[in-house]
């Protein structure tokens, strides 16, 4: 069951990445940041219930960079780089 876990919330990160490489969807989107989230939420959590440090630091992050971009958004802020 972990494993179906981890790779739903692999996949909420993944299919919006590959969305946006393929111009299909903005990375400032707020479906994309949202899925972000999600995904890297998702991966935290289970990253600290099994003791891997390293994975829960990178999917720490990218949930809390997702969520200020996610809140930017919905203040109708854009993001300061575009590149």
């Amino acid at each position: 069951m972990e494993q179906a876990v981890q790779v739903f919330g692999s996949i909420l990160i993944l299919v919006p990445f590959a969305l946006a490489q393929w111009g299909r969807i903005s990375a400032h989107s707020r479906p994309y940041l949202l899925l972000n989230l999600c995904g890297s939420a998702i991966l935290a959590v289970l990253a600290g219930l099994t003791s891997q440090w390293g994975f829960l630091l990178l999917e720490g992050v990218w949930a809390v960079v997702s969520a200020n971009s996610l809140i930017a958004a919905l203040r109708g802020r854009t993001p300061r780089a575009t590149h």
